[in-house]
């Protein structure tokens, strides 16, 4: 079939179960994943393996752009106002998480120390993408969510830190490596190093161009020019595109006067895009993954979720955040997604033996947190009545000038 043809056919399957989903009053993200997955391999199977690989493109545009705008939260002035707590949460559930799978697949079940330590350590990062289009879905708005953004992009940074702590811990577990753990963490740090980099410098080439912008066409292409240059080179040095985008995105939020316009207009053109790439992340999964997954697998998936929401619990509630933080951020933070997929790739390369059950397990989690990930998202700023927040904020500022 014509790749056109199916590209088209993804879109407005995608759309159909957007428009389902929010008859369930569910988010459209949710719908987008469901019925990608009626495309996949389960069902009608229109997208294979290699049709996915093919789109691969699509995915990673979205991604950068995604990561793009997450960036554009990261405002210093406001950043200054939560000071460390940002920090301290995010160390705090990462470590969380962590902790309690490793416990559990150490102790319970009796795995090896390298097996336990490498799944623990991918169990820290967050998918950053479901979790935004659910807050620019329903205009969320408040402490929760202004807590939740960065704090799913920095767990990201503290994911990869993790892992690379783990893989150097389980090679010289098993008496694989002659190097020093100081030297096998040199990884990771050259990674994060280099994307904030690459990020800041063309961030700064980003935001002195949009000045001489003379239109909003122009503020569009720009970005999205740089945001493709920015994960293909990152790509290329071995960096993260997620984490270049990113910093791109604060560094223009920090130093554009009026950069709400160019996030504007990259949205604009952004809405299709994310529905091809959720479709296509249904389409990309398979069921008969639940056969074989067994009980580890379940237990991976209920000791993430409870090490996630008693971390992010614990480190809102040492650093006093509002109440509301402390009871519904955990659930904003489920999805698991393309870093840990990215990950498991190491682990194939760097740990064969232990490739096959790290794998499954950790696509058995996509499957499950990426459906049921942005249900979560919702109800946790339901709950904390951030729901149409943008708006209410904007009609108190209306009224607040009018007083004034």
């Amino acid at each position: 079939m014509d790749v056109l043809l199916k590209l088209g056919i993804v879109l407005v399957v995608g759309l159909i179960g957007g428009k389902i989903a929010r008859l369930f009053k569910l988010p459209n993200v949710s719908g987008y994943l469901v019925f990608g997955l009626l495309l996949g391999p389960s069902f009608v199977r229109l997208i294979s393996a290699g049709d996915v690989e093919a789109f691969a493109v699509i995915s990673e545009f979205a991604l950068g752009i995604i990561a793009f705008s997450i960036g554009s939260e990261f405002i210093l002035k406001e950043l200054k106002k939560l000071g460390k707590s940002i920090f301290i949460i995010t160390l705090a559930e990462v470590v969380g998480a962590i902790f309690i799978v490793f416990l559990v697949m150490y102790f319970i079940f009796k795995q090896t120390f390298a097996f336990s330590a490498v799944i623990a350590a991918m169990s820290a990062s967050t998918a950053p993408a479901a979790t935004l289009l659910v807050i620019q879905q329903y205009k969320a708005h408040g402490p929760v969510t202004k807590t939740l953004i960065p704090v799913v992009a920095l767990d990201d940074v503290f994911g990869i830190m993790a892992f690379g702590i783990a893989m150097a811990l389980a090679k010289l577990s098993l008496g694989r490596t002659q190097t020093s753990l100081l030297g096998m963490l040199v990884g990771p740090i050259v990674e994060i190093g280099g994307s904030v980099v690459i990020g800041l410098i063309l961030g700064i080439i980003l935001a002195y161009a949009a000045k001489k912008a003379t239109n909003r066409d122009s503020l569009q292409g720009m970005s999205l020019g740089t945001i493709a240059i920015a994960t293909g080179l990152s790509k290329g040095l071995g960096f993260s595109p997620l984490l270049t985008c990113i910093v791109i995105g604060a560094t223009v939020a920090n130093l554009l006067p009026n950069s709400k316009r160019m996030f504007s207009s990259v949205n604009d053109f952004a809405s299709p895009v994310y529905v091809l790439f959720f479709t296509l992340a249904g389409a990309s999964l398979d069921l008969s993954i639940l056969v074989s997954v067994g009980a580890l697998g379940i237990a991976y998936i209920f000791c993430r979720a409870g090490g996630k929401m008693l971390g992010a619990w614990a480190g809102a509630r040492a650093v006093n955040a509002e109440e509301t933080v402390q009871k519904y951020l955990g659930l904003g933070l489920l999805p698991q997604g393309g870093i840990s997929i990215g990950l498991s790739v190491l682990v194939r390369q760097q740990l064969p033996e232990y490739a096959v059950p790290i794998t499954t397990i950790i696509m058995f989690s996509v499957l499950i947190y990426e459906v049921s990930g942005p249900i979560f998202a919702k109800i946790a700023i339901e709950k904390a009545g951030e729901i149409d927040g943008v708006n209410q904020a904007q009609v108190a500022f209306k009224q607040t000038e009018v007083v004034s």
